[in-house]
């Protein structure tokens, strides 16, 4: 890439940065490949506006003088990756000094178990298993046979991260390099490089990563408060509902969707759904009230209309007890029925 290419790259990745489910969401690591014909002042001129972005470095090189320039360049701790049967020992003197990891490639699996080996009798177990330069089918097959083998089979030399370089097995195809991404999700990327990502991309990628690896015992939940929905202001309508992260999304998709503004309120219900917390008693006439007044809401909203959930009707009374001065209603018992009625209320 020119620099005007490589400085777009960088700049619609770092664009790529939210929180979902109190988690943050954005680009890791910025993948470096200094070409040997492009010489190693160029590499190192990549590498210093990479590592102004501040994110993780990974430095791929197959020629130790190139290598040397980019990490030098890039200062700090980078990944460095390229080694190879033919340059393996002189880069794990560049990655031993630098306290560095070390990415190993090969032709085959035979070729890249026989380096590592080579790596792990010169002391160093600071490595990466790189999968590229091959079809799809191919570095699918291998990312599960070294698992397989480091798992079922006790082979340490494969018990190593795997770092799956779409750009090269699908190189120009952003949006295969997306499926594969995707894939190599499940099974068994650790590290995925892409050659760009937008937005768009990103987000299903990013929500189906922490879907799988999020921890099952730690419920999935939004922080409570006011969540403003199709540009509503404090006079906008209330609406209520629990943290549980899948009840926030479908139900404030539903209400975008709706074109009304709604301030939606998310009351902490310990991340369980509506019919869950309302049978663990996480979501009463009480919890909400002390939700209200915990969060100052009737100073932050002037609208005294609040819609609960359908399903839990039966607390309407208590509510309207609980909060003498607001209308209660409510609301469908599911929440594709929100967008008719809303818009029938209006």
């Amino acid at each position: 890439m020119d620099d005007a290419e490589a400085d777009a790259v960088l700049s619609e990745a770092m664009a790529i940065e939210y929180e979902r489910i109190g988690e943050r969401m954005y680009v890791e690591c910025v993948f470096v490949n200094c070409r040997t014909e492009d010489g190693a002042d160029r590499a190192a001129e990549i590498a210093c506006k990479a590592a102004a972005t501040t994110r993780d470095l990974i430095i791929r090189a197959t020629d130790a003088g190139i290598a040397s320039a980019a990490i030098k360049a890039a200062g700090g701790k980078p990944m460095l990756t390229g080694a190879c049967a033919d340059n393996f020992a002189e880069f794990n003197k560049i990655a031993t000094e630098n306290g560095l990891i070390l990415g190993v490639e090969g032709a085959s699996l035979e070729d890249i178990h026989d380096i590592v080996e080579k790596l792990e009798e010169l002391g160093n177990k600071n490595l990466v298993i790189s999968i590229g330069n091959c079809t799809a089918k191919e570095a699918f097959a291998a990312a599960v046979l070294i698992r397989r083998a480091a798992l079922k089979d006790g082979d340490g030399s494969f018990g190593y991260p795997a770092l799956i370089d779409l750009a090269s097995i699908a190189p120009g195809d952003l949006r295969m390099q997306a499926a594969l991404a995707s894939v190599f999700t499940l099974r068994y990327g650790s590290v995925i490089v892409m050659e760009r990502i937008g937005i768009a991309g990103a987000l299903p990628l990013y929500g189906l990563r922490q879907n799988i690896f999020t921890d099952p015992q730690k419920p999935m939940k939004v922080e409570p408060g006011i969540y403003p929905i199709n540009g509503a202001d404090e006079n906008a309508i209330c609406c209520i509902t629990v943290d549980f992260a899948l009840t926030y999304f479908v139900v404030s998709g539903e209400l975008e969707r709706s074109g009304v503004p709604v301030n939606l309120l998310i009351t902490d219900a310990g991340g369980y759904s509506v019919l869950t917390a309302w049978a663990a008693g996480k979501l009463s006439a009480g919890s909400i009230a002390k939700f209200f007044e915990e969060s100052d809401i009737e100073s932050k909203v002037k609208s005294r209309t609040l819609l609960i959930p359908g399903k839990v009707a039966v607390l309407k009374g208590e509510i309207e007890a609980n909060l003498p001065e607001w209308k209660i209603i409510v609301a469908p018992a599911e929440a594709v029925g929100l967008v008719k009625f809303l818009r029938e209320m209006k």
